[in-house]
């Protein structure tokens, strides 16, 4: 698997650093990487969550490297939109909490990969933005639709057909991130929210999440009957049963993932 992106793990959190110099672009075999990765954690019980960052303060990423479609070769620009749809939508389906810390540069590629997650946490000096439309392309990997679900249409055209860059502080203003920390704690902060929702159920946790993003395309009559349905297969899980009887008997859980 590339060094591209470098995995640890902490407690029950992954780590994933994009680490491409100078600026943690995209390639075929990063997001390749990425995927692959995130179908490993899904399979792993002990991991519960996941944070997504950059190397360097600078970049969290730059996105696609521009180099790749300078001949304007169709088959190339098809199999790199491939890969990038399947390794953010397989971020986007991680079964725990994700979350992106955010320092320096989040440009194109590199903003649609924090929009696949959860949360997203930006240090004060962050900018971002979707410059696709200005080289004559457009955001292929989720940007005009997660950031669409996100912002609102008109935030979404602004950057995308006006082509604006955000600040941290504007970013926080709009809803595109979540919470603005001092430069360089972002991982530090998101790593809190990590530890935050290892508090909770993780059983619990992925049916709430496939629950909330199914929102985005399921009728709410549907989404209330699913609800329930999600409500009673907790009852086939050991968390379950571990959980109500914890707080009964007035101890902290000792969570499985089962």
């Amino acid at each position: 698997m590339t060094t591209a992106i470098r995995f640890e793990q902490q407690g029950h959190t992954a780590i994933l650093t994009m680490d491409n110099p100078p600026a943690n672009t995209w390639t075929a075999a990063s997001l390749s990487a990425l995927a692959e990765r995130v179908a490993q954690l899904n399979a792993d019980r002990e991991i519960w969550s996941l944070v997504l960052t950059g190397a360097g303060d600078r970049f969290f990423s730059a996105g696609a490297d521009l180099k790749l479609f300078a001949d304007g070769d169709r088959a190339v620009a098809r199999e790199m939109a491939r890969r990038f749809g399947e390794a953010f939508e397989a971020l986007s389906r991680f079964r725990g909490l994700s979350i992106a810390a955010i320092d320096g540069y989040a440009m194109g590629g590199g903003l649609e990969a924090a929009l696949a997650c959860d949360l997203r946490v930006a240090g004060r000096q962050a900018v971002m933005a979707l410059p696709e439309a200005k080289v004559g392309l457009l955001p292929c990997a989720g940007g005009t639709q997660n950031l669409t679900w996100l912002v609102g249409e008109g935030w979404a055209k602004r950057l995308i057909l006006c082509g604006e860059r955000l600040d941290a502080e504007r970013a926080l203003a709009i809803g595109l991130v979540e919470e603005v920390v001092p430069q360089g704690q972002a991982l530090n902060r998101a790593l809190a929210l990590a530890r935050q929702a290892e508090q909770q159920s993780p059983s619990s946790l992925a049916a709430c999440k496939r629950l909330i993003q199914s929102a985005r395309s399921r009728p709410l009559a549907q989404g209330y009957i699913r609800e329930r349905e999600e409500f009673v297969d907790l009852f086939d899980t050991e968390d379950q049963r571990e959980g109500v009887n914890a707080f009964l008997e007035k101890r902290p859980p000792q969570w499985r993932n089962r």
